[in-house]
């Protein structure tokens, strides 16, 4: 079964700052919380992270996964999909980071579907979820403004 979650929040920041600070991957380890690698394993044609495998400890366990990110034609929109895992058998998602006002505030929008290789119990789901949307959120907006972006 497929679990799905979005969210936004907005931050202190341009969009283009936001977008600097979820494409520098090798520095994920610095304000993720859980994350423990990030290392990129393929660039694109325009030097960004395209594929870029991660190791996570949470809940007792750590686990390994690459996801390959995709950037298309919006400059402040990126997405991702699972292409290795050891827990996961999909996970598909996106940022998208939108100007508010004058352009000095972003509304960022998150996007995330997980398929896990072994079904969860509820409250693990759940806890893994809110876990999940803390930093892909909330780690992200602590991280951009501390930074003076």
């Amino acid at each position: 079964m497929t679990d799905q979650a979005a969210e936004r929040i907005e931050i202190q920041a341009t969009p283009e700052a936001c977008f600097a600070v979820a494409t520098d991957f090798e520095r994920y380890p610095d304000w993720a919380t859980d994350l423990k690698e990030a290392e990129i394993v393929a660039v694109d044609d325009n030097g960004r992270g395209g594929d870029v495998a991660f190791r996570v400890a949470a809940m007792g366990r750590s686990t390994s996964y690459t996801l390959r990110y995709s950037y298309g034609s919006n400059p402040l929109r990126m997405s991702w999909r699972l292409i290795e895992g050891d827990v996961m058998e999909r996970i598909d998602g996106e940022y998208e980071f939108v100007p508010v006002g004058d352009g000095s505030t972003c509304e960022v929008n998150y996007y995330v579907s997980v398929d896990m290789l072994v079904p969860l119990p509820g409250f693990v789901k759940r806890r893994a979820e809110a876990k999940l949307l803390h930093t892909a959120l909330e780690d992200l907006k602590q991280r951009v403004e501390s930074s003076g972006a």
